[in-house]
């Protein structure tokens, strides 16, 4: 296992797409309240993407915007394999990183939904994207990010009651982090703790020497044996 940097940078545009069918979003909204995936504030869930596509005809248009834009930042198409896509809601999204799971990767994430006053926080990093119907990010799975009301300073449940329209669709690609091109983009340096990595079993984000996770609620990071 290699040790890596989690790096600063985050990337993001604004892409021109066109208006979600509303067909696809009745049928989304079915799916999020349906007891299969039974979206609940602060999580983040998939949802099918063959039985969306059948509903949106302009998915495509979504893909080609994508691969321009990664293209644009000098990445070549093979990092965003096509076939390496998934399609997620959210009804906000709690204070989280994804190493653990995903630290061999970063995160392309492209919104589809219409603006409903919700942000991107990155609070590590002071970094917060308003997030609308185009916003595209690029950015490392072990940096802590959370999906919270406009403004806030923290994940609050109450800020997604039932009844408000603040369920975001979104398509994400893993990105090898590995690809050389990719790490000097985003700034990752591997291999900068070989003694401590070859000790670990399972991926795991270290801060100050030891393992670290973080609070839901804040996103502040706190040791991983306080959860």
């Amino acid at each position: 296992m290699r040790g890596r940097s989690v790096t600063d940078i985050v990337l993001s545009g604004q892409l021109d797409l066109p208006v979600l069918p509303a067909r696809l979003l009745a049928d989304c909204e079915r799916e999020t309240s349906s007891e299969h995936v039974g979206l609940r504030p602060g999580d983040v869930e998939p949802l099918s993407l063959a039985r969306a596509r059948a509903r949106w005809p302009h998915y495509s248009t979504c893909v080609k915007a994508v691969f321009a834009w990664v293209r644009g930042l000098g990445l070549a198409d093979r990092v965003l394999a096509s076939d390496n896509v998934a399609l997620m809601a959210c009804r906000g999204a709690r204070y989280h990183h994804d190493g653990a799971q995903y630290g061999g990767a970063a995160f392309c994430n492209l919104f589809v939904s219409e603006d409903k006053g919700l942000d991107l926080h990155f609070p590590a990093i002071g970094q917060r994207f308003p997030l609308g119907r185009g916003t595209v990010v690029l950015f490392d799975t072990g940096q802590p990010h959370a999906v919270v009301q406009r403004g806030s300073s923290g994940f609050n449940v109450a800020d997604f009651a039932p009844g408000r329209d603040c369920t975001q669709l979104f398509l994400t690609w893993e990105l090898p982090i590995e690809d050389a091109r990719l790490a000097r983009l985003l700034g990752v340096t591997f291999d900068v703790d070989r003694l401590t990595a070859s000790k670990i079993q399972e991926p795991q984000v270290w801060l100050n020497g030891a393992p670290v996770t973080v609070c839901p609620d804040s996103g502040r990071w706190c040791a991983a044996d306080a959860r």
